[in-house]
Parts: structure tokens; C-alpha cells; sequence
């Protein structure tokens, strides 16, 4: 086994107020029904995934959502470890990206087109037509054309990452920043984001510039609070692995601690800029557009507290030197942007206040009604 750097994780800056559904342990035991039902990954993964509280994460992202799509977002980021865990870090099909490319675009097949005789016996297919017919259900036309449209993102980024591990190669910052708004899967989540209240966020609203920005700012900050609790698990796994430490460190050609500041220095100022931006927004938001922008903020909050509590990453058997605790004070609030291309454009949208009235998030009661589609 590969023995990285033993880094120590500092307490990060928090500043969106935690929640969690309050029928969380009962829809993480029915996950756990769930994946054993289709088998989803090998019996060994799965019995590894069991454990990892993957329902819990599912309840602070919507704490206060309809338990029924918090269950299929819980399912569904399940499925998603099958596919990340089994088939791009663990399996052999991650350093074969033609092969996975294919394997995939079958997959996505299915998620169109549920009925399409396609890979009937195999496992991640038949939990795909399970999680795709109760999108149908829970969502509108509108809302499972763009979740298919994102899982095809999630695929094509996860390919580029797997050209990566075959060839040994890390890419740079930039590069990797725009991978990483879509392998980290985020994106799959914002139309469950709709669904969990039962609302559909209209075009003119979701697509505008700001809007955008805001759903790219809160993957960044999952991404990457994600990648630094990772760390010390992939970094003491057997092959190939891609995070945003070993990024920097060959960018900045700086050391492995050297690289946990700067990429939190980088996640508390984008978190600063989503504040500003989201506090900006709520000024005139219809009622649809203001729940969208508070799971956004439980988003974030949720990956943080589920990323310090889940055993994915305090991996007891080699302890990982995780934070226990948040801190209210960013290590880096400077309002101007990251130098980093593919993102740099996020802070032409910002008002010109740089510290806005609302410091700290506060919870927003649920603001529709469920109804199915």
C-alpha cells in the first residue's frame, strides 16, 4: 500500500447553518435494501459502501425535502459510487477510457430510454432504470431530460479523467478545475434539487449568467472540500489517483502542506464570492428561485459535514487527521478572482460590495407543496 504525506486537515470556514431530514437513519437503511436488492458493485464494494452513510448525506443535502426524493437521491448517489469506485478508481476499466467510453454510452442509453433491451442482466443497468423511473415519477419532462443531460456530462468528464490515469498524467489547474465541475457528479444532483420540493425552476432563471455561476461556485467548493478529506485515502490507495493537492503541487511546484492551504485558501474564497453572489440573487428571486439557492447552500453544507463524519473518509483503520469542528472566519476572503481560467469569469458577476450584509446563511422553510409529475 502506497503511504502519502500524513497531512492534518484544519477546521474550515462554514458559514451556511447545518440541517438534516429528520428521517435520515431510515432512508439510509433503505439504501442499504436498495443496493443489496441490485447488487449494485462487486459484494466487497458494497459491503464497503454500506457503511458510509450515504443516506445521511442525502438528508442534510435536503433537509427539509420529500422523503421519497430524498431516498432516490440517496439511491442515486449509491449508483454513482458503483460507477466511480468500481469502474474509474478501482476497476480496470478506469485506465481504458475507449472502453469505459463505451460501457457508458450504454449506460446512458438506458438512462434515455429505460425500455430499450439493453444490458438486462447487468446490475448498474437495472438500478439505472429504477432510478430513472422515479425521476419520471417525482420530476417533470423537463427536469429528467436535464438529469440525463447531466449524467452524460458526468460521463464524458469522468472518460477525460480516465485518459489521465492511463497515461500517469496530471493535468493542469484549469484543466482540472473544469473537469472537476462535473466528475465530482454534482451537477446530476441540481434537478433532484427541484424535485426534493416539488417546484421546477424555470429556464429564464436557472440559465441566467449569475444563476449559473452560483450552481458552478457550489460545485466548486463540494469538489474540493471533497477532494482535501479524500486525500488521505487516495493517497494511500495502490495506483494511479487525481486530486487537487497532487494539482497543485505540480503546478506550484510546492509541498504536500503547502498545497492543503493553498487549496483551502481557494475553496474560502469562492465560498466568500458564492455568499456575495447569493445574497445578490435573493434580491427580487421568484419564491422557486430562492428555495433553488437554499439547496444550493445545504449542498454545500451537507458535503462538508457528511466529508469530516462519513468512515469513506475518517477511514478508522487508518486514521485520517480530519477536523471534528467549522470555523466562522475565512483564511481567504480577497475579492479578487482566482487565477484560474476556467472560472475566473465567476467574479465579473458579483456586486460591487465585497462584504455583504449577510455574513451567515440562515435556514428557509420549504417553500412548495410536492407534486408528482
Amino acid at each position: 500500500m502506497r503511504q502519502g504525506p500524513e497531512l492534518i486537515v484544519p477546521p474550515t470556514y462554514a458559514p451556511i447553518p447545518p440541517a438534516i431530514h429528520p428521517r435520515h437513519a431510515a432512508i439510509d437503511a433503505q439504501t442499504v435494501d436498495w443496493a443489496q436488492a441490485f447488487g449494485i458493485g462487486s459484494e466487497e464494494l458494497r459491503g464497503r459502501l454500506v457503511m458510509h452513510d450515504i443516506g445521511t448525506f442525502s438528508a442534510r443535502i435536503l433537509p427539509a425535502g420529500h422523503e421519497e426524493v430524498v431516498a432516490l437521491l440517496s439511491d442515486f448517489v449509491f449508483w454513482l459510487f458503483g460507477v466511480d469506485d468500481g469502474f474509474c478508481e478501482e476497476g480496470s476499466l478506469g485506465r481504458r477510457p475507449g472502453e469505459l467510453t463505451a460501457v457508458l454510452h450504454r449506460l446512458l442509453r438506458v438512462a434515455q430510454n429505460p425500455e430499450a433491451p439493453m444490458l438486462l442482466d447487468d446490475p448498474l443497468a437495472r438500478g439505472l432504470r429504477d432510478l430513472r423511473r422515479r425521476v419520471s415519477r417525482y420530476g417533470t419532462a423537463g427536469q429528467a431530460t436535464r438529469w440525463v443531460d447531466s449524467l452524460r456530462e458526468y460521463f464524458f468528464s469522468v472518460v477525460w479523467e480516465a485518459s489521465h490515469r492511463s497515461e500517469g498524467t496530471v493535468p493542469s489547474l484549469s484543466d482540472y478545475t473544469l473537469m472537476r465541475l462535473y466528475d465530482g457528479a454534482t451537477t446530476v444532483v441540481l434537478p433532484l434539487l427541484e424535485m426534493g420540493h416539488g417546484y421546477e425552476l424555470q429556464p429564464y432563471e436557472r440559465d441566467q449568467p449569475a444563476v449559473r455561476a452560483a450552481a458552478e461556485m457550489a460545485s466548486f467548493i463540494i469538489t474540493w472540500d471533497n477532494d482535501i478529506v479524500s486525500h488521505h485515502k487516495e493517497s494511500r490507495a495502490t495506483g494511479y489517483y487525481l486530486n487537487v493537492l497532487r494539482v497543485l503541487e505540480r503546478e506550484y511546484r510546492i509541498s504536500p502542506d503547502g498545497a492543503l492551504t493553498v487549496a483551502i485558501a481557494q475553496r474560502d474564497r469562492v465560498m466568500c464570492a458564492f455568499m456575495r453572489l447569493w445574497d445578490a440573487l435573493l434580491d427580487g428571486a421568484s419564491p422557486q428561485l430562492r428555495q433553488y439557492l437554499q439547496s444550493l447552500a445545504s449542498f454545500i453544507r451537507g458535503s462538508q459535514d457528511w466529508g469530516i463524519s462519513s468512515l469513506r473518509y475518517t477511514t478508522p483503520e487508518d486514521p485520517a487527521c480530519l477536523p471534528t469542528y467549522f470555523v466562522d472566519s475565512p483564511s481567504d476572503d480577497s475579492p479578487e478572482p482566482l487565477d484560474i481560467p476556467a472560472i475566473s469569469w465567476w467574479w465579473d458577476l458579483l456586486p460591487a460590495d465585497p462584504h455583504p450584509s449577510v455574513h451567515r446563511l440562515t435556514p428557509m422553510r420549504p417553500l412548495f407543496a410536492h407534486t408528482s409529475a
